[in-house]
């Protein structure tokens, strides 16, 4: 008699796309901390939220993802829109952070051909090459280690977990959220 392999309840589509959400903000905030710390010489805090979390780079992927794809194959179209959607979701993260902070994360005001310090030519020609980079080749292969990884965690263990970090970014952006707020 053949032995069955045992199989592992996956993670729905949503649930998935949480944790790439959590991989890349993670990601994310690692490049920008090996980014700051080549630029001024030494470690300094990223991003928005206390732990190493940067959630621009989350959303940016999961837009990525989600939205754009389906253009894998079609480099040109890649990286015009990605270069369009992100010049336009950096400057709306700029100016709601801006808003509701009183405070900067970036300021592009001294680079070539910028809009209002938000945006800059250079940034928008970045998304939109990172965008073909990651969609070509970056993603395929984190997924194919997630998959991994996820194959290997018992059903229970991988739902438990992804609550836990999920509340944990609850409560790190709501505590962010009140320390900006009393700056």
């Amino acid at each position: 008699m053949p032995i069955e392999k045992k199989k592992t309840k996956k993670l729905t589509k949503t649930q998935t796309y949480i944790l790439y959400f959590f991989l890349f903000a993670f990601l994310g905030w690692c490049m920008e901390t090996i980014y700051g710390f080549i630029v001024l010489g030494h470690f300094t805090k990223r991003g928005f939220l206390y732990g190493p979390l940067c959630p621009i780079y989350g959303y940016g992927a999961l837009i990525l993802i989600v939205f754009l794809g389906k253009y894998r194959n079609q480099s040109f179209k890649l990286f015009v829109y990605s270069a369009v959607i992100f010049s336009v979701f950096e400057y709306l993260a700029s100016y709601v952070l801006e808003v509701l902070f009183h405070s900067y994360w970036w300021d592009y005001t001294n680079d070539f051909f910028n809009l209002n310090g938000r945006i800059s030519i250079f940034y928008s020609l970045a998304w939109g090459i990172i965008a073909i980079i990651f969609v070509g080749h970056l993603y395929p292969f984190f997924k194919k280690k997630v998959n991994l990884v996820l194959s290997k965690i018992p059903y229970k263990i991988k739902i438990f977990l992804l609550h836990i970090v999920c509340i944990i970014f609850i409560v790190d952006t709501i505590l962010s959220c009140v320390r900006y707020l009393n700056v």
